[in-house]
């Protein structure tokens, strides 16, 4: 394997699973969310690892020591509540905080062995393998088709263009709604639409790994219903890591869940790991207390 940040991954073919079984007797009196999303495998490879991150900005400790893997062709999901520190990390992934002027990172975050923030390295060829889709939708002020394309001209792409806007548009389960109106405004779409069109601009470029910061928060149910659908078809040939207040959609969508807690000292705010596993366990018979009272509703 190439060890530059270019570096593709080959495919791995994944049937839908069946839906696990009712919680376990030790959270049987509780109303956990019903788990219904993948089964994960060890036999997939580790395509991220995140080693002792911590997350600052200026002063302040946002994120303490979090290392976790993440494997090709899974969803994860990173849980928890407000604060805690979930989007400070999945920033971190594909060097977005940079954008920050007093954020920093320590600690070590590697994409197919590669070190992200080792000297050489081009945050923008890493945020073009690793693409990133935001809370709220956020297309350009351009037509459907030229939303979709502006990546691959940044990058010169050379080839087919109305073929690569056609299959990212299909990928993201779109253009049959817009292939008679590519021209239209951006604008013109719904909101559940306008996020679609941002994950075919996200995948446009060809990306490895898909980074979705709370990708449906701001849609109505259907919409909803819609992406987390589309997570599932997306999983066959990317790798997704999602985060999301919403314990029922990371139950339904995800193969491993990371949760986050928060400590509180001297009135600052530092959010750490406190669990990581498959979503099965963490939903039904998580190894912390913290994690049981986070998913029962206790807190948060």
């Amino acid at each position: 394997m190439a060890d530059r940040i270019g570096t593709t991954v080959d495919s791995v073919d994944h049937t839908r699973p069946e839906t696990l079984e009712d919680a376990s007797p030790s959270l049987a009196a509780t109303r956990s969310p019903r788990v219904t999303g993948g089964t994960p495998s060890d036999e997939h490879a580790v395509i991220l690892e995140l080693s002792d991150v911590n997350a600052y900005y200026g002063d302040f400790h946002a994120v303490d020591s979090v290392s976790l893997p993440i494997r090709e062709k899974e969803v994860t999901a990173f849980i928890g509540p407000s604060g805690c520190g979930k989007s400070t990390v999945i920033r971190s992934i594909n060097r977005m905080n940079d954008l920050i002027p007093t954020a920093r990172i320590e600690g070590a975050i590697t994409y197919h062995g590669v070190d992200l923030y080792a000297p050489g390295v081009d945050p923008v060829e890493v945020r073009r393998r690793i693409g990133m889709v935001f809370q709220k939708p956020n297309p350009f002020p351009k037509s459907i088709y030229d939303n979709v394309a502006f990546g691959p001209k940044i990058s010169k792409y050379s080839g087919d263009m109305d073929e690569l806007v056609e299959r990212s548009l299909t990928r993201a389960a779109l253009w049959d709604e817009v292939k008679d109106k590519l021209s239209d405004s951006a604008y013109a779409l719904s909101g559940g639409q306008q996020q679609r069109l941002c994950i075919a601009r996200a995948i446009a470029t060809s990306p490895d790994v898909l980074l979705m910061d709370e990708p449906a928060s701001a849609l109505d149910p259907i919409a909803t219903l819609r992406i987390e659908e589309l997570m599932y078809e997306l999983k066959q040939e990317y790798t997704i890591v999602i985060v999301t207040h919403n314990m029922q959609q990371a139950a339904r969508v995800s193969d491993r869940t990371a949760f986050f807690s928060v400590d509180v000292k001297e009135g600052q705010r530092t959010g750490r790991l406190v669990e990581f596993a498959d979503t099965a366990t963490i939903f039904t018979n998580p190894q912390h207390d913290e994690t049981e009272d986070y998913i029962t509703g206790r807190f948060g």
